[in-house]
């Protein structure tokens, strides 16, 4: 595969990840958590390279590429590790309960709070035991891939 291949075929994962996101949130009527959201801004970086890619071939933007990848799934590991509760979460979007300090009780009662909050620590959705948040790692790993032949292969 030439260079302009690899670095289309890498921001087409991103788009379908993105895409698939977004079925879930606006279709499946799961919104995403904090967590999720960080996922999805490297996506849009990677496909937003991949245009310029495959417009301008270039080692130099496939590698912008895969650290964009990179990213995404390093976050992915580190959400599905909160999920899994194998180590602590930001405390603004888990279950720890420590955002709730300096509140007063009226606080507390009111209704006026946003609802729907999604936390970062809870699995809302899987297949096979894996979370969205782990797929998107596994995913992004292997656009990594991708991204890094593109970088390492001629025009």
């Amino acid at each position: 595969m030439t260079q302009r291949s690899l670095i289309a075929l890498a921001a087409f994962g991103s788009l379908a990840i993105l895409l698939g996101a977004f079925a879930f949130q606006y279709i499946g009527g799961y919104p995403p958590c904090a967590m999720c959201l960080w996922q999805r801004w490297p996506h849009a970086a990677a496909i937003a390279m991949g245009v310029v890619g495959v417009l301008f071939p270039a080692s130099f933007i496939a590698w912008l590429g895969a650290l964009a990848a990179a990213i995404t799934s390093g976050l992915g590991v580190y959400h599905t590790g909160v999920e899994q509760k194998w180590w602590q979460g930001p405390t603004s979007c888990t279950g720890s309960g420590d955002a709730l300090s300096g509140l007063t009780g009226n606080d507390l009662l009111s209704l006026d709070g946003p609802t729907g909050v999604v936390m970062c620590d809870e699995i809302v959705w899987d297949l096979f035991g894996i979370s969205m948040a782990g797929y998107n790692a596994i995913f992004s790993a292997l656009f990594v891939l991708i991204w890094i032949a593109a970088a390492r292969s001629k025009y």
